[in-house]
């Protein structure tokens, strides 16, 4: 008989181990401690004391124990300090792309996603008739022949043209794409840690590529009073520095990197809190932190205008809201003909996101 049993329900069997929930709050706190483990598993201690994570029959050494045995942790025979493996920084990186789509799945303020037909990859949930041209793999065989016993009957059933239903799919571009994110001392002041959740979106970022779009590359450049790039196991450990913020530095070296990549499809993402304030020329550093300094905006300008020319929009997600600031981040933002979102800390994961998958489609004529 075909229905539905309900039974009790029993929160056992659905909750995770001692151990699972342990390791979601380890993790979460090794981003905000730049993996340093010590300083996350003093936290742990601190956080135990006071709203007893653990118990009589599982105490935090047998969660370190397992931590260990499990491959989470390395151990020094020597020194007895701890590192971070390979694998619980992938754990991270799958931790933060979960934290972030759970929020996108939420709501759906701000989406603005185009979905254009073509020859592609991903089924999309709308169907047309048949037309000349039309590949016999578009064609949704389910509907087409309900169609036809519909039209035609059961009994001398017969499939003609007419019944022919197309399934059409939606083309996913191939994209290099590199993210900057400002490592300038700013990133931490005024009593907000802004460092942590560019962190966390750089690396659901990396696990949503690697994973679901394997074709794609992400490239990682850090800025603050110069520009290098980070390897995505190295997330993790980045920390605000003593600097400034060279955005010309990052601009300049996202461009030499997206120069090597094959993709005819290319984009810069720039997390920044504050203005340009750092420029170098020869060995020297030219600084002013006090105001918008054209002799540095005019190069990021600059900058801007060569990249449009090149086809390289370069979306800017602003995490301050000074009007001067987001007057320059406008100006910016027209000169290369890209798109600026202010976005708060709370929503910078849902605007990156949705608008890197909404640049994954494009029609195929």
């Amino acid at each position: 008989m075909t229905g539905h049993h309900f039974s009790k329900y029993d929160p056992s069997k659905n909750s995770k181990s001692k151990f699972e929930q342990l390791l979601d709050l380890f993790t979460q706190l090794l981003t905000y401690t730049n993996g340093d483990v010590a300083e996350a598993m003093d936290w742990m201690n601190q956080l135990d004391r006071q709203y007893n994570l653990t118990s009589d029959e599982y105490g935090m050494g047998d969660f370190i124990d397992e931590l260990k045995e499990k491959g989470y942790l390395d151990e020094n025979p020597v020194t007895g300090t701890f590192k971070i493996t390979s694998k619980t920084e992938q754990g991270i990186r799958k931790r933060s792309l979960e934290e972030i789509f759970g929020k996108l799945k939420k709501t759906r303020q701000g989406q603005h996603h185009t979905f254009k037909p073509g020859q592609g990859d991903e089924l999309n949930p709308e169907t047309r008739p048949f037309q000349f041209g039309d590949t016999l793999e578009q064609i949704d065989f389910t509907n087409s022949i309900r169609n036809a016993q519909i039209n035609h009957g059961i009994d001398s059933f017969q499939m003609r043209e007419d019944d022919l239903e197309i399934r059409e799919t939606d083309y996913k571009t191939q994209t290099s794409t590199v993210l900057m994110i400002d490592i300038s001392h700013s990133m931490i002041l005024y009593g907000e840690d802004r460092i942590t959740p560019a962190k966390k979106v750089a690396m659901a970022l990396s696990e949503l590529i690697t994973t679901r779009y394997p074709k794609d590359t992400l490239d990682i450049v850090v800025f603050g009073n110069d520009a290098w790039p980070v390897e995505i196991k190295d997330l993790p450990y980045l920390e605000v520095g003593p600097y400034h913020t060279n955005t010309v530095a990052g601009l300049e070296l996202a461009m030499e990197i997206l120069r090597r990549r094959k993709n005819p499809n290319k984009q810069i993402f720039m997390i920044t809190d504050g203005k340009p304030t750092c420029l170098k020329i020869g060995k020297k550093y030219y600084k002013n932190s006090f105001g918008l300094d054209r002799k540095i905006t005019n190069r990021c300008l600059n900058l801007a205008a060569q990249c449009k020319k090149l086809k390289i929009p370069i979306t800017t997600f602003m995490i301050a809201t000074d009007p001067y600031l987001q007057r320059f981040v406008q100006e910016f933002t027209e000169t290369n003909n890209g798109k600026a979102f202010f976005a708060s800390l709370d929503k910078l994961g849902a605007f990156i996101f949705k608008d890197f998958e909404s640049g994954k489609r494009k029609t195929v004529y």
